[in-house]
């Protein structure tokens, strides 16, 4: 059994949304003056909250990504905030957003140190290249992860879409290193 439960951090959290509708994003750079818009190297409107502070891309076609969170409760918060801004600002967005979260970037701690050419070894979809990258990147099949260890025993757990997925990958991980004694404390 791991000797200590990893320390997990939520880092990024990505939502798309869309309001099904068409967006004037030159009406929202006229009515709010510090979005930032350049539509000639980038066709979106970036528009920032401070909290939860985010950024939010709004295109044209009235869907968004919002980027920043750190939880899915935050990221779905900030998008309605943006809707809301943007109809106090005069912009006439009709629809209520539909959220999906995307994308869920932890980062996590397993409490002691990894035998990373080993470990390379040992786990299916793993890869292991130290001249190029000094992490084992290892493709988790359940839930669909991919996560990138370190010989630190610090991972970077990314592509779940729900935050219990982030929290049972890390453990099947952890649980996986101990059985095989890949872990050195």
């Amino acid at each position: 059994m791991p000797q200590t439960k990893p320390m997990i951090s939520v880092e990024n959290v990505v939502a798309s949304a869309t309001v099904n509708q068409k967006i004037d994003l030159n009406e929202i750079t006229r009515n709010f003056t510090d979005v930032e818009y350049h539509p000639d190297q980038f066709p979106g409107l970036v528009f920032r909250l401070k909290t939860p502070k985010t950024a939010t891309l709004i295109f044209s076609s009235g869907k968004m990504v919002c980027t920043g969170a750190k939880s899915m409760d935050m990221s779905r918060k900030a998008v309605r905030t943006v809707v809301q801004k943007l109809r106090k600002g005069g912009i006439e967005v009709r629809n209520e957003p539909i959220i999906d979260i995307q994308n869920i970037v932890a980062s996590a701690s397993l409490g002691g140190r990894v035998h990373l050419e080993e470990a390379a070894r040992v786990l299916p979809h793993s890869m292991y290249e130290p001249e190029q990258f000094p992490g084992l990147i290892y493709r988790m099949v359940e839930p669909k992860t991919v996560i990138l260890l370190f010989a630190s025993g610090k991972l970077v757990c990314t592509g779940a879409k729900k935050e219990e997925q982030v929290f049972k990958a890390v453990a099947t991980l952890h649980v996986l290193l101990e059985e095989k004694d890949l872990m050195i404390y």
